[in-house]
C-alpha cells in the first residue's frame, strides 16, 4: 500500500533506513518545523516513485528547493544559505546529478 504521496511501502521503508539525516544539508532530523523529515521527489515528478527518486530531507531544504530543478537549486543562494554543499549531499543526490 502506498502512502498519501503514492510512495509504495517497500520504497518508503528502504528510504527510511537509508536516509537518517537530510539528503541535502546533512543535518539530523529534529522536532523543530524546519528540521522535521519530509518526503522528497528528487526529480520533481510525483509519478516517479523509485528508490533513486524518493528521499527524506528536512522541511527547510524541501521548502527551499520547492519545484526547482535539482542542479539549479543546488547552485542557488538559497541552497548555500541552508549549508548545502557537495560535501553535505547524500550519495542518492550525487547519482541524480550525474544522471541529469
Amino acid at each position: 500500500m502506498a502512502n498519501s504521496w503514492g510512495i509504495p511501502k517497500h520504497i518508503e521503508d528502504a528510504v527510511s533506513e537509508r536516509d537518517l539525516c537530510c539528503v541535502y544539508c546533512g543535518k539530523k532530523f529534529g522536532t523543530e518545523r524546519a528540521n522535521k523529515k519530509s518526503w522528497e521527489h528528487i526529480i520533481n515528478d510525483i509519478r516517479i516513485t523509485t528508490l533513486s527518486n524518493i528521499a527524506l530531507c528536512c522541511v527547510g531544504c524541501n521548502a527551499s528547493k520547492g519545484n526547482k530543478d535539482l542542479a539549479t537549486w543546488l547552485h542557488s543562494e538559497n541552497a548555500r544559505k541552508r549549508g548545502v554543499t557537495t560535501e553535505t549531499i547524500a550519495d542518492v543526490i550525487k547519482v541524480a546529478l550525474d544522471s541529469e
